[in-house]
């Protein structure tokens, strides 16, 4: 039965994908649940209006209201029989509007700075966030899971287009550096004002991780209509306050929201009951923006972000007792698994300067920003090692400094020219302090007194990409993007770069469709999370040894990648498109979590390939949206050529020989979901369908498919003695309490089983003022 759900959906949904047309602009479609760069909306095109001549493969929207100027309505001649504009455009604006208007300009052109240029591009805003099951208090992995080829995962993890892992963050258009891959996620829902996913053939500005940029723009005093307080709670004791504050006055601008979050349920579920056992959650998150206008073409803004997240790791009843230690009594009877007592602590903190100015004919921003990381495990000693030999605890920090360049210049009447570069510094440091049993020749347990073994290590690495390139229209329905980028890594453990050439094509033959294809050299180093050979040893003979202590430094990936793909429009309500991609890699890179520990360790295979296609529909009329995504990718890796001591001897022989599907591969995933908002009301409907993630010896088993309904309701009261308006809402997750399994602890690099959650009803009040 589940397996009809993606088909009947694509029928009766609405798929709502997007990419950006030559100008690169990412603008709002017929779908509130969508954006596409394919029309423009009014917002979007006074912006561009005296920018994008050289870009604009037309130089006219498709949607309703064509400008073949590329200019607003009312600038146009014909719009007055006198050639004079209207008289409300030579209105004197106010000191407020016209501070609006300045911070506004500011805003949209620094999206002209790093365009998705011919990249596929899905997007979402407000509206549809709000769409979204929980809304703002929703975690942001869950708001991605909204868009195509997005995969969900465990620990909050997500998927692009078949990849582990390989996602940059940029917030305001400026790089998020790279945290620990733990399972926490301190960008917060509430500080979005709008959100991008661009994958495909990205064109050269965008390096190093390059599954998909989730390009976040944040809110600010502007776009913040009212300060709010917040209240979210329910099901598994979820208790969630939040506060947002913003506001303008003069040049200053600010916005900053602080949330605390505490509930039963912080890590996925590893059986399949209602309620995990040790599993209580408690996370403090905020973040700050502020900004100052310098002048009408300039201004210089600061952002930071701080979070503290406290997880207990969810038991198992009932494991075997595997090994005696002579600290335990053999007739204890606290020695049980659903005692276990291991928990994990994430915190997360940075913060980016930005100085950006835009004048008619360059765009520039520069921004140096900083990140510290930190993920410590702490552990059960007597019970770690009655079940598993092994008791370790664990400190694991980044500590990342860099500064990022990028700029615009129209250069010729056809060609805009862009080029800049990033840099940054990373140093990594894994502290263990570890308790094991030794072991004789056949590897059994040879004495009951544990073992200390301490061992300090870390790694440094430094990532550095220049890139250049042109967008040339070549006709006025023809634009041809490319560009060329250098990148070199280097790190205590490996050294590697690479050049590499980057090329789009849009084609718009008629007003309403929209064609690209392109071509992209990528080049994706790993985090530098490498064991060395010296750490290894210092386990040989406990319990703690690996089988083999074979140990090739974990290597940069490199592919070439192909994407083409159609944009139609069938009515200004209604939208479809189609894009199929494949990828050829050597060094194909992985992540798998090896331990007790929620931290995640790169490795890679000697050659992958991944490739496969995206449909989408969608449809808004009024207030109604509907909506509806169906993807489908397929995945093959062949040797694990790095960090081989992590795997079993047999499975390392089989790899070696045969190519395997990559545990993470979604094959079919679906999302849909129908809505309908006004001023007071807000109803909506939402589904997720999920098939293929991988399990078993290599890889070889996959796990059961999984379709998810959840339902929403939420109503404005604007008549209230204090404030502005008050808003209840009332969520219903996995409205038939399904009972799915995401990983069952097998399959290469996975060690623990997670089910996904159970029903769970769950209600809010904010309250504006």
């Amino acid at each position: 039965m589940l397996g009809g759900f993606p088909a009947f959906m694509l029928l009766t949904s609405g798929l709502s994908p997007a990419w950006a047309e030559s100008s690169g602009a990412i603008v709002q479609a017929g779908s509130p649940r969508m954006e596409s760069s394919h029309v423009e909306n009014s917002r979007a095109e006074s912006s561009r209006a005296e920018s994008s001549r050289a870009e604009n493969g037309t130089g006219a929207t498709t949607h309703r209201d064509d400008h073949p100027t590329g200019k607003p309505k009312h600038d146009r001649k014909e719009d007055s029989p006198h050639g004079i504009p209207p008289r409300s455009v030579l209105r004197a604006p106010s000191p407020r509007t016209e501070e609006i208007r300045v911070t506004a300009h500011l805003d949209q052109v620094r999206g002209r700075i790093a365009p998705s240029l011919g990249a596929v591009s899905y997007g979402i805003d407000q509206r549809q966030i709000e769409a979204t099951p929980s809304g703002e208090n929703a975690a942001f992995s869950q708001i991605l899971l909204r868009l195509p080829g997005v995969v969900m995962d465990s620990y909050g993890e997500v998927h692009v287009r078949g990849e582990h892992g390989g996602l940059t963050y940029r917030v305001n258009g400026v790089l998020l550096p790279e945290g620990l891959n733990g399972f926490g996620q301190e960008l917060d829902s509430r500080i979005i004002q709008s959100v991008n996913l661009l994958t495909g053939t990205l064109p050269a500005q965008f390096g190093f991780r390059t599954a998909g940029i989730v390009d976040v723009t944040t809110k600010s005093g502007e776009t913040l209509k009212n300060n709010q307080l917040s209240l979210y709670g329910g099901s598994y004791n979820t208790f969630f306050p939040a506060l947002q504050l913003g506001g303008s006055k003069d040049r200053w601008d600010y916005f900053v929201t602080a949330s605390y979050n505490r509930n039963d349920i912080g890590i996925e579920n590893p059986t399949d009951s209602f309620r995990p056992t040790h599993d209580f959650t408690q996370q403090e998150k905020a973040f700050g923006y502020l900004a100052y206008r310098l002048d009408d073409e300039s201004r210089l803004s600061f952002l930071t972000s701080a979070s503290y997240a406290d997880f207990q790791l969810p038991t198992t009843t009932a494991l075997p007792i595997l090994y005696r230690a002579s600290t335990i009594a053999p007739d204890d009877p606290t020695i049980q698994s659903r005692l276990l007592q291991d928990s994990q602590t994430e915190q997360n903190y940075y913060a980016v300067l930005s100085y950006q100015r835009s004048t008619e004919r360059t765009n520039l921003q520069i921004s140096p920003f900083f990140r510290y990381g930190r993920i410590g495990y702490r552990n059960d000693p007597d019970r770690d090692l009655a079940f598993s030999g092994i008791s370790q605890r664990e400190v694991n920090d980044f500590t990342t400094g860099g500064v990022q360049f990028d700029t615009s210049c129209d250069i010729a009447p056809h060609h805009v020219l862009r080029f800049g570069f990033l840099a940054q510094y990373t140093r990594e440091r894994l502290d263990t302090d570890t308790l094991a049993f030794p072991v004789d020749e056949e590897g059994e347990q040879s004495g009951i007194d544990p073992l200390r073994i301490v061992d300090r290590g870390g790694n440094w690495a430094v990532e550095a990409g220049l890139y250049l390139q042109d967008a040339y229209r070549l006709t006025r329905t023809l634009t041809f993007n490319y560009g060329l980028r250098y990148d070199r890594f280097a790190s205590s453990f490996h050294s590697e770069g690479q050049l590499s050439p980057r090329a789009n094509m849009v084609w718009k033959p008629r007003p309403g469709t929209t064609i690209h294809f392109g071509y992209s050299r990528f080049f994706a180093p790993p985090s530098p999370q490498y064991i060395s050979d010296a750490t290894l040893a210092k386990f040989a003979g406990t319990t703690n040894a690996p089988e083999t202590m074979l140990n090739t430094p974990t290597r940069v990936e490199k592919s070439n990648y192909v994407d083409a793909g159609i944009l139609q429009h069938i009515t200004k309500d209604y939208q479809i498109t189609i894009d199929a991609y494949g990828k050829w890699a050597r060094d194909q890179g992985d992540l798998g979590q090896f331990g007790r520990a929620v931290i995640l360790a790169p490795f890679s295979y000697r050659t992958g390939r991944v490739y496969g296609a995206e449909i989408g529909n969608s449809w808004r009329h009024g207030g109604w949206s509907v909506f509806g995504n169906f993807s489908f990718v397929k995945t093959w890796a062949k040797d694990i050529n790095s960090a081989q001591y992590q795997f079993e001897a047999a499975e390392l022989a089989y790899i070696r020989h045969h190519g395997i599907q990559l545990d993470h591969q979604g094959e079919f995933t679906s999302s849909a979901g129908i809505s309908y908002s006004n001023r007071i009301d807000m109803a909506y409907l939402d589904f997720l369908y999920g098939y293929g993630l991988r399990s078993g010896f290599a890889n070889l088993d996959k796990q059961p498919a999984y379709a998810i309904f959840n339902i929403g309701y939420a109503h404005s009261f604007t008549h209230v003695p204090f404030g502005h308006a008050i808003r209840l809402r009332a969520d219903v997750v996995n409205l038939f309490d399904h009972r799915y399994q995401i990983r069952d602890g097998s399959g290469v690099g996975v060690t623990q089983a997670q089910y996904g959650r159970r029903r769970g009803a769950f209600f809010s009040a904010v309250s504006s003022f």
